[in-house]
């Protein structure tokens, strides 16, 4: 029972949503010398909660709306399509985590203010219209955009206004670059499952543009981001700089999905795509620590 709940969490995406609260709580440290442990740690609860419950979501959606057939589906298999869970015990999981994810987000308000509960109940609401209501998001072109808008602008800006009690430029410029990857894993995801999401009615990116256009989006998304890198630098934050460790490995995920074939391999691409974002976050994290506060 335990591992069909895992299967349904979908645990290795869960990174994706603590990234970008790292890299924000650490760049505030390093403009404004300020760092709450417990700020962070309450953050990145409340990002791990909205994410599970979002897949817990997604999951029985998907399933409801016939949009998950395990004879034709190439992902992993999905807890509830497969029968190891019960619709209803999915919803009450999701909306447990969603409330849950709440609680957490009352003090985050408390240390945030009105700010941190607008994205707080933006996040929770995007996180059900994502597969929920009558257009979901990931049945649309929007799914990668909303990606890299949730999981990359709001998450690293809504972390470091929870540390700073301010917002710069460049921390909303660190989450719009932080969330290129996020999506990029959208991007695998939605090519992967191309011919599967069109016969269920789905128009994403891949569905609607074709697999040269998904290719050309998944390069660009995997290497914008270094070519932003040296505008952090002369902006004053040179720890920046030490992401490029993360180039090659980029260049070889690009190099894996513009050669691979469509299929279950991409599962492995999708989670190394996963890792590649959490590596590169890492990164940035550790050049900045390395590079300390900011003078005055």
């Amino acid at each position: 029972m335990i591992r069909h709940w895992l299967a349904a969490i979908r645990p290795r995406t869960l990174p994706v949503a603590v990234v970008p609260v790292l890299v924000g709580s650490v760049l505030a440290w390093h403009d404004a010398g300020a760092l709450s442990l417990p700020v962070v740690l309450a953050t990145a609860l409340a990002a791990v909660l909205i994410q599970a419950a979002t897949n817990l979501h997604n999951d029985v959606a998907d399933y409801e709306r016939g949009a998950d057939d395990p004879r034709s589906r190439l992902g992993p298999p999905r807890a509830t399509a497969e029968g190891w869970l019960t619709p209803g015990s999915v919803r009450i999981g999701a909306a447990l985590l969603f409330s849950a994810a709440a609680v957490v987000g009352t003090w985050l308000v408390a240390v945030g203010g009105w700010p941190i509960l607008l994205v707080g109940i933006a996040s929770i609401v995007s996180g059900w219209a994502y597969s929920g209501g009558p257009l979901p998001i990931a049945y649309t072109r929007l799914g990668e955009p909303f990606v890299w808008l949730f999981f990359g602008v709001i998450a690293v800006s809504g972390s470091y206004y929870l540390q700073a009690a301010q917002l710069t430029l460049v921390a909303l410029a660190a989450g719009a670059v932080l969330g290129l990857p996020a999506a990029a894993v959208l991007v695998v995801n939605n090519y992967r499952d191309l011919e599967h999401d069109r016969r269920a009615g789905r128009r994403t990116f891949a569905v609607s543009f074709g697999r040269p256009a998904s290719r050309g989006y998944y390069a660009l998304l995997m290497l914008l981001p270094f070519a932003c890198l040296p505008l952090f630098a002369l902006a004053g934050t040179s720890g920046w700089l030490l992401a490029y460790a993360a180039l090659p490995w980029a260049l070889l995920l690009v190099r894996r999905f513009v050669r691979g074939t469509p299929g279950q391999t991409f599962n492995v691409l999708l989670g190394d795509t996963a890792r590649f974002q959490l590596a590169f976050g890492v990164l940035v994290s550790a050049g900045l620590l390395l590079a300390g506060p900011r003078a005055g």
